[in-house]
């Protein structure tokens, strides 16, 4: 008789924006119960309106075995990213997921534009059994109904952390680069304090590109 594995899903929400915290989480399954998962309709958390993500959550987590969300703070991707790369510091944290949740088998959004070379990695890092097969695949939340419960884990928790940094500093809109809203906070704060706080991400470009816009201006207006 084939005895049931323990099958878990891994994926990120906040990799990109330079406000806020990157979550990586993960959600574990005997694979005998995967049909729960399944049955809830879950797919990519981008797709899903934020009221659901919040009810899917909820269900996704009781109908799991376990579940772990990894929170990086913006000065921790700073301090790591003077002695890795992005690509890297995810690898780290996808193995550390898994290593709390010591799945069988894991399925992986690929954060790189290898998958398989992503996949090997994070085996590599991780403290867990050899026998471990790790799956990484791009759109892997599309794909795989583990990894999208994963992914609306990961949005569901992170968009709980922003709400939470938007009643303390107000509204700088999503975080992300592209969010003009987002801009112009930290223009206004670079402004008024000369720095930038540490839910900020200080090696991103868009912070170097706002410090050299104010100085741009400053020095215009003594021309």
């Amino acid at each position: 008789m084939k005895i049931a594995g323990k099958i878990a899903g891994v994926d990120e929400a906040g990799k990109g924006p330079v406000i806020g915290p990157m979550c990586v989480a993960g959600v574990r399954i005997n694979e005998d119960k995967l049909h729960l998962i399944k049955e809830l309709g879950v797919k990519d958390s981008k797709k899903v309106a934020p009221k659901k993500r919040e009810l899917l959550s909820g269900r996704i987590k009781e109908a799991a075995d376990n579940w772990f969300v990894l929170d990086v703070s913006a000065h921790q991707i700073d301090e790591l990213r003077t002695i890795m790369t992005m690509n890297e510091i995810m690898v780290i944290c996808h193995a550390k997921v898994l290593e709390n949740l010591q799945p069988d088998h894991a399925f992986l959004d690929a954060a790189d534009v290898n998958e398989e070379r992503f996949g090997r990695n994070v085996q590599k890092k991780c403290q867990t059994p050899a026998t471990l097969r790790v799956t990484a695949r791009h759109k892997a939340d599309a794909r795989y109904p583990i990894v999208a419960a994963a992914s609306i884990i990961a949005k569901v928790h992170r968009d709980h952390a922003i709400a939470a940094l938007r009643e303390e500093f107000g509204d700088f809109g999503s975080g992300y680069p592209a969010d003009p809203k987002t801009i112009r906070f930290l223009q206004k704060w670079f402004s008024e304090h000369q720095s930038f706080p540490d839910v900020v991400r200080h090696s991103w470009k868009t912070v170097d590109n706002v410090i050299a816009s104010a100085k741009q201006t400053t020095l215009s207006a003594y021309r």
